[in-house]
């Protein structure tokens, strides 16, 4: 069997040569590339009868990848969004096997045939300013991980950092004396200054007292730096106690990616111009940023209570039913 037919190779030069070398994606994309592949190449083994060290390109057939799909919708419980993120994947190994290879040029067109689901356009979430508190006020600052959790939070509410950026954040990216700042390496690799309110700067000065520069800021118990999963842990953690005396945060799915939501939502009823806050959160486009002025009710009611409506014509009144109801009621 000639090896350019086995997909091993191909998986292989795809994951450390193009995605790394070729491409240099950002570390969280690779992962989420080799994820995918990861649940496909085991379920196209079992599905196709194929030992998975002899599969080849062509084994890996159109209809296998749409039942993979089924699969992870259907027993996987996964949405749209995270189907169509997988079919992505796949048609970027298509792609790649179909750019070196030309006797896989079929396969690769029926592959990257397979089209992508169009999805519901979800509102985001946020919380209102009395949850954004309550959720603040949960830790326990008499202890140090009470401590570092409230650091943590605040740092997440004033920077809007996503929870991987506030996990590799390390002490030497800080500048906590005169016009105090951290700078974040975003996605893409695209490094941006936040700047950091005076408490802020204060509960991360002691957080990191006396420890190197090289040291990440948030450090877990096992003094190992946290990671973006540990930083969700204590979100949802602090979410679940905040909820028992706001209510509301019980109907809400609370994550780090909710507060840096809620710090652009914030910004914005603040006043801050929406091209500052694109430069805050690191986001590519200003498209990104104007879904905050969409999903903002309150500003919504602000701007339709300011607009002067006195010159309109009125509609027309309804005539009441009540008389007409009446006279019926005294004929009977």
């Amino acid at each position: 069997m000639n090896d350019r037919s086995l997909l091993g190779p191909w998986v292989r030069r795809f994951l450390l040569e193009y995605l790394v070398a070729e491409r240099n994606l950002a570390r969280n994309t690779q992962a989420s590339y080799r994820d995918t592949l990861t649940l496909l190449i085991p379920f196209a083994c079992s599905r196709g009868g194929h030992p998975i060290d002899r599969m080849t390109v062509d084994d890996l057939t159109p209809v296998i990848v749409r039942q993979f799909l089924d699969h992870l919708e259907r027993d996987r419980h996964c949405g749209c969004a995270t189907r169509n993120q997988r079919l992505s994947t796949i048609h970027s190994l298509a792609r790649f096997i179909g750019m070196r290879s030309p006797v896989h040029l079929s396969w690769c067109t029926e592959v990257r045939a397979i089209p992508f689901k169009k999805t519901a356009k979800t509102m985001i979430g946020y919380l209102e300013k009395p949850e954004m508190d309550a959720l603040l006020n949960q830790p326990d600052r008499r202890t140090a991980l009470g401590a570092r959790d409230h650091a943590l939070l605040l740092f997440l509410y004033n920077s809007g950092a996503r929870a991987d950026e506030a996990a590799r954040l390390t002490i030497g990216n800080l500048r906590l004396g005169d016009s105090p700042s951290a700078r974040i390496l975003g996605k893409g690799n695209k490094i941006r200054i936040c700047p950091l309110w005076p408490v802020t700067s204060s509960l991360l000065t002691r957080l990191v007292a006396g420890r190197n520069g090289n040291d990440a800021v948030f450090m877990g118990r096992t003094n190992e730096p946290m990671t973006r999963f540990g930083i969700h842990r204590v979100v949802t953690h602090y979410a679940e106690l905040a909820g028992e005396s706001v209510p509301s945060l019980l109907a809400k799915r609370v994550s780090p990616h909710t507060i840096r939501h809620t710090t652009a939502v914030h910004l914005l009823r603040a006043g801050v111009d929406i091209n500052t806050i694109r430069a805050w959160l690191g986001h590519v486009s200003l498209d990104t940023t104007h879904v905050y002025a969409e999903v903002d009710i309150e500003m919504k009611a602000k701007a339709l209570a300011s607009v002067d409506i006195s010159g309109l014509p009125q509609a027309p009144r309804r005539p009441s039913a009540l008389p007409s109801l009446m006279t019926f009621l005294k004929g009977l």
